[in-house]
């Protein structure tokens, strides 16, 4: 094993182990107060929310997938997934071992992505071409990607015949049910049929063979299919760690209220992969990295830590995009759907502000 960081910055010694919303943002905010390295499988951060987009449009995602390096400019970013944690160090798949005083678990869920920017880009392409050269669409899973994916595929190709499976009783089973009815609506609306209560055999369309059948009897011809389920946390890996009794029955990381992990001064944990008990969404992955950054500040200049600042979690707010006009909203008092809430977010879906936050111009295309 090979050890990587210089001796002279002990003290400053801060590892972020994944690059998504929140491990992105709290490089961004750290990378000129301490010795950074950012441990991360593949070479980019991407604005998640904003990948529905993309199928339908590749070019979106000329702004939305971003090269680790773009933003951190002051800082070593490692590629490859880290494999052990102990006391001292972190250590990758590689076999390369990093010091730590400092320690950001960020892993959020698990997901097979390519390793470049490029091949991620390239990933849209392909999906949109298959898109584009179907006559009809099944979408497995009726959460937030799903029905994003089927409004974005429904406004931008309006003569394609979609159809969402989910095995729930109801589209969007994270929000209220104001919210799904919204929701529903608009699907039909758009001519989009929904199957509630099943599931699909994927296997079923084998052989060239382009009908699947439901669990609920039913047959669904489709020339294409995309897989909207939600992907499991990014924590089994820490079972065979140092933090393996800090890990709750649901596999997330048990915090205090200044985001570090129960039990440890120095290990902190932010967003998804918390037991936070929130809404899992970008935004709140961001005020996790505020606070986080905050705190880890503080103690690496050696104030008090009766001084750090606390998280508490806000109401839950969650607006998903029908296309490119209009949204359904929830707010703590009221549910809205329509062009007003799709102002909001369903034109940019924030992707100028997540660059601006983290020092990058909203609306240049990385070279």
């Amino acid at each position: 094993m090979e050890r990587t960081e210089p001796e002279s910055s002990k003290g400053r010694r801060v590892v972020v182990i994944g690059g998504g919303v929140a491990g992105s943002l709290t490089c961004k905010l750290l990378q000129f107060d301490s010795d950074l390295t950012l441990i991360d499988p593949k070479e980019y951060f991407e604005i998640t929310w904003a990948s529905l987009r993309s199928m339908v449009e590749p070019s979106f995602a000329e702004r939305s997938v971003i090269n680790h390096k773009k933003y951190l400019q002051n800082g070593r970013v490692v590629t490859s997934p880290a494999v052990n944690i102990t006391d001292t160090d972190v250590v990758t798949a590689d076999g390369l071992v990093f010091g730590y005083d400092y320690l950001v678990i960020a892993t959020g869920h698990n997901d097979v992505l390519p390793k470049t920017r490029q091949e991620k880009l390239s990933q849209y392409q392909a999906e949109y071409e298959k898109i584009k050269s179907s006559e009809s669409i099944l979408i497995v899973g009726g959460g937030p990607s799903g029905v994003e994916l089927a409004a974005e595929i429904a406004v931008d190709f309006p003569e394609k015949k979609v159809t969402i499976v989910h095995n729930g009783p109801r589209l969007l089973e994270f929000v209220g049910q104001k919210a799904a009815d919204k929701a529903l609506d608009w699907m039909k609306s758009k001519r989009v049929e929904v199957l509630l209560n099943q599931r699909v055999d994927l296997k079923s369309a084998s052989d060239g063979n382009k009908t699947y059948k439901t669990s609920g009897g039913e047959t669904i011809h489709a020339d294409c299919h995309f897989l909207c389920i939600g992907k499991p946390l990014s924590s089994e890996w820490l079972k065979g760690t140092l933090l393996k009794d800090n890990l709750d029955g649901k596999g997330r990381l048990m915090v205090d209220e200044y985001l570090r992990v129960k039990g440890r001064k120095n290990v902190f944990a932010i967003g998804d992969i918390t037991d936070v008990p929130e809404m899992k969404q970008g935004y709140i992955a961001e005020k996790h990295a505020s606070v986080a950054t905050k705190n880890i500040k503080l103690l690496m200049s050696g104030g008090n830590e009766k001084k750090m600042s606390s998280y508490k979690p806000g109401p839950d707010i969650a607006i998903i995009s029908l296309g490119r006009k209009e949204s359904v909203a929830q707010f703590p008092f009221l549910t809205i759907s329509g062009c007003v809430p799709g102002l909001i977010k369903s034109k940019d879906l924030f992707v100028g502000k997540t660059r601006k936050a983290r020092g990058l111009d909203p609306n240049v295309v990385e070279p």
